[in-house]
């Protein structure tokens, strides 16, 4: 009986040790082979807290590929890969904006006319608005048009292998999207008093407990992965303001994004923008946006200056949106004078800003959609982002430049069709 009993005893400490063995042999072979095929991205990984914690290839990428002939059988993580040990943050980033990065783009009347290579990997508008957790049939309509696409969004900003938190935590980890034509907030942010203060720390010139807030410390507190705004990437909110001139500017505005009709009528884009979380539909929305980023901005001012401060953002947008209305309603008066052609992929017989730059627009539409989409952008960005060169010089001034455009041009082609 003893030596049966000892005989179990021994099966059972071998098999406690041969698992983590067998799983660490399994995980032996590919990093062999992987040392000699990519052989940075098995630094990476030994570098990585996964190494350390037993997560192996396998763990992510299956067991299935074993050999250079069946490469096609490892398996490409998606989110709900990371999700199985990280469901708290999987939780969190399915409630944000970055979720609808690939709803949001894929919604675009415009994406489905440009080149395919910007759309799909990583080389154009999909290199950044990839992001998204994908049905089943999304991944498989992909798969069948041959699409390279990045199926992790995770790794948008914990970038395989490392996955490092440290480096989700920099702001320039933020950079490769958050930058350029319409969206510059890095280039705000960099040269702002908080980007600044920032890099003096970074270098040893501030101490190490001074406040120097980075792209995280407002969009993603404390780690948490849900990040959103009150006013949104667009600029617009429902319902619209009680001023009634900013009213009107503002329903203007919402008709050059499709979302109303031209005689002010809900379009299908409206719930459009709802699916994909564009714009904060609802005043409690809104004023919950808005009071999260006060108690933020509260680490280091008052309540009643951060309130002060975004309230002066909010004026802006005011100011902005009665020079974009104008500049929208001069275009839209010369279609209905017949002094501009409306081009063919248009809805109807108003500027669509969601088209962007196509062929066979005039060069008074790209000035009105640079006005938008770069300028308007920048003007009020820049207020909420602390930089007084993005939002008075790229922005205002910018947009009043293009407004005196508008009008010339505007005045040109009335000549001219008069004189028909």
């Amino acid at each position: 009986m003893k030596k049966y009993c000892f005989n179990i005893i021994s099966a059972v400490i071998v098999l406690i040790i041969t698992i983590p063995c067998l799983t660490w042999a399994e995980g032996e072979s590919c990093v062999k082979c992987h040392e000699k095929v990519t052989p940075l991205l098995v630094k990476d990984w030994k570098a990585s807290e996964h190494s350390g914690n037993d997560v192996t290839c396998s763990s992510c990428h299956g067991s299935s590929h074993n050999k250079k002939a069946n490469v096609g059988l490892a398996k490409m993580p998606t989110e709900t890969t990371c999700a199985e040990c990280h469901q708290e943050q999987f939780d969190q980033f399915a409630k944000g904006k970055h979720n609808m990065g690939w709803t949001s783009m894929n919604a675009l009347p415009v994406t489905h006319m440009e080149p395919d290579e910007f759309m799909e990997g990583g080389k154009g508008c999909g290199g950044c608005h990839n992001m998204g957790i994908k049905t089943e049939a999304q991944k498989k309509e992909l798969r069948d048009k041959g699409y390279t696409y990045r199926t992790n969004s995770c790794d948008e900003c914990h970038t395989r292998h490392t996955f490092s938190k440290k480096e989700a935590q920099d702001p320039k980890a933020c950079q490769t999207c958050h930058m350029g034509f319409d969206h510059p907030q890095y280039e705000m942010y960099e040269s702002s008093k908080h980007g600044v203060r920032y890099h003096l720390k970074e270098t040893g010139r501030l101490p190490e407990d001074a406040a120097a807030p980075t792209c995280q410390t407002c969009h993603l507190p404390k780690g948490i992965h849900t990040n959103k705004v009150a006013w949104g990437f667009l600029g617009v909110k429902l319902p619209l303001p009680n001023d009634k001139q900013w009213a009107a500017d503002q329903t203007t505005i919402l008709k050059a994004l499709g979302v109303l009709s031209p005689d002010g009528k809900p379009t299908g884009r409206l719930d459009i923008v709802k699916a994909a979380d564009m714009a904060r539909l609802t005043a409690k929305d809104w004023t919950v946006e808005r009071k999260k980023m006060i108690k933020i901005c509260s680490q280091c001012h008052s309540g009643k200056y951060a309130k002060k401060e975004l309230d002066k953002g909010d004026l802006i947008i005011k100011k902005a949106d009665r020079l974009m209305a104008e500049a929208i309603n001069i275009v839209a008066d010369l279609y209905k004078a017949g002094a501009l052609k409306k081009p063919a992929h248009y809805s109807y017989a108003y500027p669509d800003f969601l088209h962007f730059y196509q062929t066979g627009g005039s060069h008074i539409e790209q000035v009105l959609f640079k006005m938008y989409m770069k300028h308007r952008m920048r003007t009020y960005q820049g207020v909420f982002h602390a930089n007084p060169d993005y939002a008075y010089w790229y922005g205002w001034a910018a947009m009043v430049k293009d407004l005196d455009q508008v009008k010339q041009m505007a005045k040109c082609l009335r000549a001219k069709t008069a004189a028909k």
